[in-house]
């Protein structure tokens, strides 16, 4: 890579001598052009090119953006003239920009009159783009440009104009995968930031709603955006957040995985300390509750931050349905949750230690299954639940036309043949089999492979200890947890440290009018998000039972 740059450096110097010697003198009170480039060109980075300026000489600009995209096939510069007065410059990356109005911006500058050549006169006057902005260094420049934006360079200007004209094909805004919902809006993130903001800023129609732009990987560049709710959020916690990414130094940030490991509190942890979705109605609902959100751009998944235990068995249909309904559903959960990290373990401590905690019908029916297994039962739970986690992953990267009938089919195969061939016996399959279906009811996936990882050190614990083992496994995950803080709130915040009041979305989904207030654990500015006379009125009428609404009398006519 060193190589590489001397001899860019080397090209860019011959390039620029080779146009000094026919340049003009330059002014001496003009310090950007008083500055010798060769040295501030030997940059690695974009981020460096910042001391570079915008040369007023055009030939030279030219020069030197020739020589930096050298190479670049999707790199056009295109030169054209301002009618009767000076030469211009404009690149863009095809694919990335709009065509037609590129071609309509650059028409538009060339039939302006040229009296003045000033890059804010031709802003104003001639350019009939939305998005105008100007800089005098090639590090905005190109931040820019490669991000979609087309430059334009000016003869006599030491600036440069960006135009906003981003175009290009993206993919078409969906329901999201990950979460689908039987009730409720069927709109997903798509890879584009500025699709993603929009998509948001049309749940929240506020101006408290505040978005901080900034910029992360040296080589990638990625555009990060920073939202939250002013007058809502907690201003500590803003800044938290925004510090962690300023901190990244990282080649390269593809995902929102990438700034999420990095700026989380525990690395080592197996339990997620942010969480992503890619519904815009999620993300607002966390803002409201005086969160804050993150988007990358090139991903639908968007971060959540600080991000709570309790949040992440939480799903945005709970708020759609009727209270009763939601409520029932997450006790759900939680009885699925256990089950799913500890049913292999429990199998396995009474089959091995504690048999006489089962009826003895029940014992000697599994007694006469496991007869013939030649493993013992820590074993036989290893291979069973390897094998279904092997099938769940072949199911997932397969094509969908296939992927699922392979799972089920290889699921009943392997699953039968393993139990008529002797190696494992028909209640560990049964065993495993409700595990697996029990890990699926967790609405959150990194949530759900915690508890899928965490269920083979408590089966190693179960084998050696037995009951014992488990509750020794459970204690430590417990603790663990409550030690864990995600941007310094505590992971099992309300219940630890508890907040009764904020119990009303945790144990239970009460309705409404009895969430009246926000999380209280988030420090947030606002706490009340429901008017005081509304809560009021219908505790006073116990409900709105519609006694007051005047109805026409069963005798009466209506008329007519």
């Amino acid at each position: 890579m060193y190589r590489r740059f001397r001899k860019t450096r080397k090209a860019i110097e011959d390039a620029v001598l080779e146009t000094e010697r026919d340049e003009r003198p330059e002014p001496a009170d003009d310090k950007h052009e008083h500055e010798s480039p060769l040295d501030a060109h030997n940059r690695q980075y974009v981020e460096q090119l910042h001391e570079v300026p915008v040369y007023r000489d055009l030939e030279r600009n030219h020069r030197f953006l020739e020589v930096l995209f050298q190479d670049c096939s999707d790199i056009v510069l295109r030169p054209f003239q301002i009618e009767g007065s000076r030469e211009a410059l404009a690149v863009f990356v095809d694919g990335l920009i709009d065509t037609a109005e590129v071609n309509r911006s650059l028409k538009g500058m060339m039939i302006d009159e040229g009296e003045s050549g000033l890059v804010t006169t031709l802003a104003f006057e001639s350019v009939p783009a939305c998005q105008i902005a100007d800089v005098d260094n090639y590090g905005d420049l190109l931040l820019s440009v490669l991000g979609g934006d087309t430059g334009v360079f000016i003869e006599g200007n030491a600036k440069a104009l960006l135009l906003g004209l981003r175009g290009g094909s993206t993919r078409s805004i969906a329901e999201p995968e990950t979460e689908a919902v039987v009730r409720g809006p069927r709109e997903g993130f798509i890879e584009h930031l500025r699709t993603n903001t929009a998509m948001l800023r049309r749940k929240l129609k506020t101006p408290n709603l505040k978005m901080k732009s900034m910029v992360v990987g040296r080589h990638t560049n990625t555009n990060v955006v920073v939202a939250f709710l002013e007058g809502i959020v907690d201003p500590a916690t803003v800044e938290e957040v925004i510090g962690r990414i300023q901190k990244i130094q990282i080649d390269g940030v593809l995902e929102s995985g990438y700034i999420e490991e990095l700026i989380q509190d525990s690395t080592y942890s197996p339990f997620p300390q942010v969480q992503y979705s890619e519904r815009p109605d999620t993300v607002a609902a966390s803002l409201l509750e005086g969160r804050v959100a993150i988007f990358v751009d090139g991903t639908p998944f968007v971060l959540i931050a600080p991000t709570t235990f309790w949040q992440l068995l939480q799903a945005n249909e709970d708020y759609y349905e009727r209270f009763q309904m939601a409520t029932l559903i997450r006790w759900l959960r939680y009885v699925f949750l256990i089950l799913a990290m500890l049913m292999p373990s429990l199998y396995i401590a009474i089959s091995t230690f504690h048999q006489s905690m089962l009826p003895t019908t029940l014992l000697l029916s599994v007694a006469a299954a496991r007869e013939t297994i030649p493993f013992p039962a820590v074993v036989e739970a290893f291979i069973m639940e390897v094998a279904f986690e092997a099938l769940r992953e072949a199911g997932v990267r397969l094509p969908k036309t296939v992927g699922q009938a392979v799972s089920i089919l290889g699921a009943l195969v392997v699953g039968q043949a393993a139990v008529q061939a002797g190696i494992v016996s028909a209640p560990m399959v049964i065993i495993v089999s409700i595990t697996g279906i029990a890990s699926f009811t967790i609405p959150r996936y990194n949530a759900a492979i915690t508890f899928r990882m965490l269920r083979f050190p408590l089966m190693i614990l179960a084998s050696i200890f037995g009951m014992y083992g488990i509750l020794i496994g459970v204690m430590f995950i417990l603790g663990h947890m409550a030690n864990l803080r995600s941007f310094g709130i505590p992971y099992l915040s309300p219940t630890g440290p508890l907040s009764a009041n904020d119990l009303r979305d945790v144990i239970i989904r009460a309705p409404w009018t009895e969430m009246s207030k926000r999380p209280s654990f988030l420090d947030i500015q606002d706490a009340r998000r429901a008017g005081e006379a509304m809560v009021k009125d219908v505790d006073r009428g116990k409900g709105q039972k519609g006694q007051d609404i005047p109805h026409p009398s069963e005798e009466e006519e209506p008329d007519t």
